[in-house]
C-alpha cells in the first residue's frame, strides 16, 4: 500500500516503484489512483505489477497524488470486483479512492449500516469497498470530516491509504496492527507500508502513522487528528515473515531482529550438526544468526526459483502444493552426506516444510533438523493474514513430537515466544501475539459474522450512488457530473489488501 502528493512529479510511476518494493505483501491484483485535481482516475486488474501496469499505462495516468495497492485477500473472493484502490463518488461529486492493508472485524454489522443509508455493494464483497461506500455515504461532509465520524466504527486492523481529488489521506487503527510510515521528498509527501518502499523512491523516513490517527496532505501542508486513543498492538508476524527485512518497525531493523531470533534459537534448540542452511529468503536472517551462535558452519542448501511467488500467501491449497515443487529444489552436492539444519520462519500448514525435508533426504542429507524462528502457529489471524481457521493450522492438535512426525524431521525445534518477542526490543503488551497464544487486543463477533467471505452472505440492496467504473468487457456506469472515475482497455481497474 503506498500513497503519494507531490506536484510536478510522475506520481504513477513513484507509486509502481512503490508497490514493486511492496509485491510481497500481495500477489492476486494491483492497482493505482491517480488525480490531477478535476477527477480521479484508476487503473486495476488481477496479477503482479509488472503484469498489471506497463509504460503506456503509466503514463496516462497523469495527476499530482496517487495511491496504489498490492492485494492479499482477507476479505472477500480473489476477484477482480474486489481490487483495489476501489473508488466511490458522492452526491455531491466528491470521488473517494480507497487502499487497505489490514482486515475488519466487524464487516457484517458496517454492511447492515450501509444498506440502511441506501448504499449499493457495487459487486465487490471486500471490507475495502465497505469503507469507502461507508465514506461516500455522508455527501452533507468533507471527506476528512466523514473519515473523522467513520473511522471510529471501524473494528479490526486497517492502515488505510485515500484520496480525494486533492488531498491524500492515511489513517491507523488505535491498536497499529498493521504498519505505516511517512515519508518525504524534496517536492511531496509519501505513506507506505514499509519504509523499504520509501527507499525505493527517495524518500525519507519521518515517522510512523500514530495508532488511532488520521493524517490529510494537500496544497496546504500536512495535518493530524485523533479519531481514538492509541493501544498499539503491532503484528509480530510481521517481524518473523510479512515484512521485508530492510524495513524498519517500531525502531527495530528487521534484518537484524531476524538474526537475532536465530541466535536465541540456537540458545534454545542447539544440535549436532555439520551445515546451517535457510529456506529462501524469509529464513535466511535466522539461519545466519543459528549458525553464528551455534558455530555451525552457515551455508547454502537450497536453489529457491526467483520467478515464483510465496507459496503461503497462494489463494488455494493446490497451487501451494505445487508452488512449493516449483519454488525450491535442493543443492545436492552440499548437502550430500551431511547433517543439515534448516531454518525457515514458521510453521502454518505444514506443506513447505515437508516437502523441504523430503527433498533434502532425496538429495542425500543424513540427517535432516528443523529450526522454526517463531513459535507454534496454534490460532487464526483476523487481522489481515489468511489462515483463518484452526483446522488449517499444523500445530493445532498436535505437540512437538506429532508435528515433528508429520514432516518427517528428525528433530524439531521453535523459538520460545519470550525469545521471538525479546528480540522485537518492543514490550509484550504492545504486540499483538494472537496467533501464537490466543490473545485477541480486538473483540471478535460471534459465529458466522466473521471470515473471509463474511459479506457474500450479507443481503446488500442495490440503491445506485456509484462513480464511473470500467470493468471486464469495458461496461461503464455513470455517476453524478459524468466524471471518468476508472479506466481500463483490459479489465484493469480498482483495487487493494484486505
Amino acid at each position: 500500500m503506498f500513497g503519494v502528493w507531490a506536484p510536478g512529479e510522475e506520481v504513477a510511476k513513484l507509486t509502481y516503484f512503490g508497490l514493486y518494493a511492496l509485491q510481497h505483501r500481495g500477489q492476486e491484483a494491483a492497482g493505482i489512483a491517480v488525480s490531477d485535481g478535476s477527477g480521479v482516475v484508476v487503473y486495476k486488474d488481477l496479477g503482479l505489477v509488472a503484469q498489471v501496469f506497463d509504460e503506456p499505462t503509466l503514463a496516462s495516468l497523469r495527476g499530482h497524488l496517487a495511491i496504489g495497492h498490492t492485494r492479499y485477500s482477507t476479505t472477500g473472493g480473489s476477484t477482480w470486483e474486489n481490487a483495489q484502490p476501489t473508488i466511490r463518488a458522492n452526491t455531491a461529486g466528491t470521488t473517494i479512492a480507497l487502499a487497505h492493508n489490514g482486515n475488519l472485524v466487524n464487516t457484517a454489522e458496517l454492511a447492515r449500516d450501509a444498506v440502511e443509508r441506501g448504499m449499493d455493494s457495487d459487486g465487490s464483497t471486500s471490507d475495502t469497498a465497505l469503507v469507502t461506500t461507508l465514506l461516500a455515504s455522508r455527501p452533507d461532509l468533507s471527506v476528512e470530516a466523514a473519515a473523522l465520524e467513520v473511522l471510529p466504527t471501524l473494528r479490526g486492523a486497517f492502515s488505510f491509504v485515500f484520496m480525494d481529488e486533492t488531498t491524500l489521506y492515511a489513517a491507523r487503527d488505535a491498536y497499529g496492527v498493521r504498519p505505516l510510515v511517512l515519508g518525504r521528498l524534496e517536492r511531496g509527501w509519501v505513506v507506505a507500508s514499509e519504509t523499504a518502499a520509501l527507499d525505493i523512491v527517495g524518500a525519507s523516513v519521518v515517522r510512523e502513522i500514530e495508532p488511532g490517527e488520521l493524517i490529510a496532505i494537500d496544497e496546504h501542508g500536512l495535518r493530524s487528528a485523533r479519531f481514538a486513543a492509541p493501544e498499539p498492538k503491532g503484528c509480530l508476524f510481521e517481524y518473523v515473515y510479512i515484512a521485508r527485512p530492510d524495513t524498519t518497525i517500531a525502531g527495530r531493523n528487521i534484518h537484524s531482529a531476524r538474526v537475532t531470533i536465530g541466535r536465541q534459537l540456537a540458545r534454545e534448540h542447539p544440535v549436532a550438526a555439520d551445515l546451517v542452511i535457510p529456506v529462501p529468503e524469509s529464513g535466511t536472517p535466522a539461519a545466519i544468526g543459528y549458525a553464528e551462535e551455534s558455530g555451525i558452519t552457515y551455508g547454502a542448501g537450497l536453489m529457491k526459483n526467483p520467478y515464483v511467488g510465496r507459496t503461503f500467501i497462494q489463494p488455494s491449497q493446490t497451487l501451494r502444493q505445487l508452488g512449493i515443487r516449483l519454488k525450491l529444489n535442493p543443492l545436492r552436492e552440499n548437502v550430500r552426506g551431511k547433517r543439515v539444519v534448516v531454518v525457515d520462519d514458521s510453521i502454518v500448514r505444514g506443506n513447505t516444510q515437508r516437502a523441504i525435508v523430503r527433498m533434502l533426504r532425496e538429495a542425500g542429507a543424513l540427517e535432516v533438523h528443523v529450526r522454526i524462528s517463531s513459535p507454534p502457529v496454534n490460532w487464526p489471524c483476523f487481522y489481515g493474514i489468511d489462515f483463518a481457521t484452526r483446522a488449517e493450522l499444523l500445530a493445532n492438535g498436535l505437540d512437538n513430537e506429532g508435528i515433528r512426525r508429520s514432516i518427517g524431521a528428525d528433530s524439531l525445534g521453535y523459538v520460545s515466544l519470550a525469545g521471538l518477542i525479546a528480540a522485537t526490543e518492543q514490550p509484550k503488551t504492545r504486540l499483538c501475539r494472537a496467533c501464537f497464544d490466543g490473545e485477541y487486543p480486538i473483540e471478535l463477533p460471534a459465529g458466522n459474522l466473521i471470515g473471509k467471505h463474511v459479506l457474500e452472505g450479507v443481503d446488500r440492496r442495490v440503491a445506485g450512488a456509484g462513480g464511473e467504473e470500467v470493468g471486464p468487457g469495458g461496461a461503464t456506469s455513470r455517476g453524478p457530473g459524468g466524471q471518468s472515475f476508472a479506466s481500463s482497455s483490459t479489465g484493469g481497474d480498482v483495487s487493494s489488501h484486505a
